[in-house]
């Protein structure tokens, strides 16, 4: 991808508390107005009654035409949770596909969420290596952001995934990946300087510091901003110009290219990527979260089915990831887990 056409699709901007990235015009595709079927699915245990009736009817087929997330079970969603098979991945799925289409995603756009949140081959292999971290080391929830210092919905997403981390601090561990755009003049020599700063033990000190001042990253402003977060300047400075440096932040950009990633932030949810979709940014990451560990049986059975499809708040972001574990160790690569279901293949249904 040439640096002109990843400085336009990653072009971020923040419009109030919706934070969005720019896409290609008419993304997702189909008809939001029509629905996918008429004929209404009931399911045990799932209660749609906050939808509307075009909505009942796209989730309906949503959960009649995709497959369980459980290889072994051959079977559509809907007859999964109606016949209680052995796959507890199911129910999830069916009120995640709730969720979606109450959104306001398109028929396009849910099957390709559902895809991207719960398929087996949709699991990125990233190498943490020693990307810097914050929260429990050993948690069974891994998010990696790749991120630029200059980008503004970075800066309006930081906030977002500290909360997270303290409202989930045995649960959740957060790694950072630099990628700066060319279309930011400071990025790469921001991205250098936090470098310099965790070679002194103080990453989360500039990062944070960096990010409070990402209008002003100029050479000199940074040095100010480094002195301010304790760093001994003179050590900085060589830290900041070495060639280890420049390779560390390439090889995190190099890695980010290898997974096409067409905006920053980009936030991936042990290997799955979390993309935007129209709702509550903190509360999509945050049922995202929760799904997640239930997934992973790590967390109780989900809140009554009303509350997991009432109306999303009007102002932010959505997601579609992992039913994967992963790997929580730095030195270590996000990877499924092997109790992590993975999708069927049926003629009868359309395989995640």
């Amino acid at each position: 991808m040439s640096p002109k056409t990843l400085a336009i699709v990653g072009l971020v901007a923040l419009f109030g508390n919706r934070l969005t990235t720019c896409r290609s015009p008419g993304e997702g595709g189909g008809d939001a107005n029509q629905p996918l079927t008429e004929k209404a699915v009931e399911l045990k245990g799932i209660d749609t009654s906050a939808l509307t009736a075009r909505e009942r009817a796209d989730w309906s087929a949503a959960v009649s035409v995709n497959l369980t997330p459980c290889a072994d079970q051959p079977v559509s969603i809907a007859q999964c949770v109606n016949e209680s098979r052995n796959c507890r991945a199911c129910a999830p799925a069916a009120r995640y596909l709730a969720q979606q289409v109450q959104r306001g995603r398109t028929r396009t756009q849910v099957d390709a969420a559902y895809r991207a949140r719960f398929a087996a081959d949709a699991v990125k292999n990233i190498e943490l290596g020693d990307a810097p971290g914050k929260g429990n080391p050993n948690a069974p929830v891994v998010i990696v952001e790749f991120a630029d210092f200059e980008c503004p919905a970075c800066g309006a997403t930081r906030p977002v995934l500290d909360q997270l981390i303290e409202k989930n601090a045995d649960s959740v561990r957060l790694l950072f990946k630099h990628f700066p755009l060319s279309m930011h003049q400071n990025a790469e020599k921001a991205a250098r300087a936090s470098v310099a700063a965790l070679r002194q033990g103080k990453f989360w000190e500039m990062h944070a510091v960096l990010f409070e001042n990402q209008t002003q990253l100029s050479v000199e402003n940074v040095e100010k901003l480094a002195q301010q977060a304790g760093l001994d300047l003179t050590r900085f400075r060589q830290d900041r110009d070495s060639e280890a440096t420049a390779d560390f932040v390439n090889r995190d950009r190099k890695q980010g290219e290898s997974l096409d990633l067409q905006s920053t932030p980009s936030l991936f949810i042990n290997g799955r990527h979390f993309q935007a979709g129209g709702g509550e940014f903190p509360q999509e990451l945050d049922d995202w979260v929760k799904l997640e560990l239930e997934l992973m049986g790590r967390a109780p059975s989900a809140a009554p089915a009303a509350s997991a499809v009432a109306p999303a708040p009007v102002g932010s972001v959505p997601s579609a990831s992992a039913a994967a574990s992963a790997s929580a160790a730095p030195a270590a690569s996000v990877r499924p887990a092997s109790a992590a279901p993975a999708p069927s293949a049926a003629a009868s249904a359309k395989k995640p």
